[in-house]
């Protein structure tokens, strides 16, 4: 089983067990990590929204042209944002490491 790294919007960095063919936002739902996902992830919205460590953005498989214009309402977008519910974890991406972007306030 992959292991994925969250790091949360206080700095804490949390490591957690991936299941193979689950996306980076539902294991976040599965080991508490505040990742919200309204969506559920339907790619309707970017609530899930994670910031991906440059190391590994070019390991990932490239977003489509929806994540891309859902990418575009986030808040906090960076040249390596990437929406949560469409990062399927493999074994490729053992020690992926994906950070919260900061909340509006």
């Amino acid at each position: 089983m992959a292991k994925l790294v969250f790091i949360e919007r206080d700095g804490t960095r949390r490591e957690v067990e991936a299941p193979d063919g689950l996306s980076v936002m539902e294991v976040a739902h599965m080991h508490g990590v505040a990742l919200e996902g309204a969506c559920e992830g339907s790619l309707a919205c970017a609530t899930c929204h994670v910031v991906v460590d440059p190391e590994w953005f070019p390991k990932l498989d490239e977003a489509s042209e929806n994540e891309e214009d859902m990418l575009d309402m986030a808040f906090g977008v960076t040249a390596t944002s990437r929406l949560g519910c469409q990062i399927r974890m493999n074994d490729e991406l053992d020690g992926l490491v994906v950070k919260l972007p900061p909340t509006e306030d």
